[in-house]
């Protein structure tokens, strides 16, 4: 090897310097995560997966609660029924309904309808479920099955049964100190259709 040879071959040249850029012995288990950690596509599809998470845990807990409310519908039992609603919550919500149906028409309501008056409207027979697509009422009280499947969730301590026809919401369920109670119902015309139960998987 001449002079010239050897001072290549000493010197700290590019061939030498291009070292950091070899890939490491398994470049997949070390290149992967990062893109996970740092991909914004990534951020958004966990947030998504935990927000549906958290809407299916509310709905199957809500239906449960809803459930127990028309067990005590059907069965009439009084003491359940009253576990199962906020009478006062109730009141005020009809009161204004009223109130607002009664100036629509002109009227004077004045201080609204009375608690006795609206006391009548809240018993376990003004809320007497129907088959969605018969109208017949129902033989037994409806499982949480077929309520989370007319169920919308607010947010995770508000739900309430659909019309199923127009997609709105005709009771209203908010969780209060661990129960699912009813606060809100709608106060003229009410009905109450549940759809079938769905099919058990074979």
């Amino acid at each position: 090897m001449d002079r010239s040879q050897r001072q290549y071959a000493d010197s700290p040249g590019p061939r030498n310097k291009l070292g950091w850029l070899s890939l490491p012995e398994s470049p997949g288990a070390a290149m992967v995560p990062p893109m996970f950690k740092t991909g914004p596509a990534a951020a958004f599809l966990a947030l998504s997966l935990a927000l549906c998470g958290c809407s299916l845990d509310v709905r199957a807990d809500a239906s449960r609660g809803v459930a127990r409310f028309f067990e005590a519908v059907h069965s009439g039992d009084r003491k359940a029924f009253e576990a199962a609603i906020d009478r006062p919550a109730l009141r005020a919500d009809i009161r204004d309904q009223l109130a607002q149906l009664g100036k629509a028409k002109g009227l004077d309501v004045g201080e609204g309808a009375s608690e006795f008056a609206l006391d009548r409207m809240i018993t376990p027979g003004a809320f007497q479920p129907v088959e969605a697509r018969t109208g017949r009422l129902l033989p037994v009280a409806p499982t949480a099955a077929q309520i989370a499947l007319a169920m919308k969730v607010r947010d995770k301590t508000h739900v309430c049964i659909t019309d199923l026809g127009k997609d709105r919401c005709v009771l209203v369920f908010a969780k209060r100190r661990g129960d699912w109670r009813l606060v809100a119902m709608q106060a003229t015309d009410l009905k109450i259709e549940v759809p079938a139960a769905p099919a058990k998987a074979k």
